[in-house]
């Protein structure tokens, strides 16, 4: 089983989407967080589950229906470098 880490831009991503979100509904914000964490753990048991990345060396999770996360998966460790909305640009 690998580790997972969270990057720093990765966490200040999601703190900004759930911010964002919260402000009508804190509920859902809440819930989206859970249901983005929940599947990154999954991570753990299947690093090369999702697609490969539009930037080498990543790989891409749709981790909801608007949201990517964007991984790399080196020796035993997961690593989340970000986290998308799909309309945003990636890479820039």
């Amino acid at each position: 089983m690998h580790k997972l880490e969270w990057k720093k831009q990765a966490r200040a991503d999601l703190l900004a989407i759930v911010t964002h979100i919260s402000q009508d509904n804190p509920d859902a914000a809440e819930k989206l967080a859970d249901e983005i964490e929940a599947k990154t753990d999954k991570l753990r048991t299947h690093p090369n589950l999702f697609r490969v990345g539009r930037k080498r060396g990543t790989r891409e999770m749709v981790a909801h229906e608007n949201y990517l996360v964007i991984y790399r998966v080196t020796s035993g460790v997961v690593e989340i470098l970000r986290v998308k909305h799909v309309a945003q640009k990636w890479p820039q």
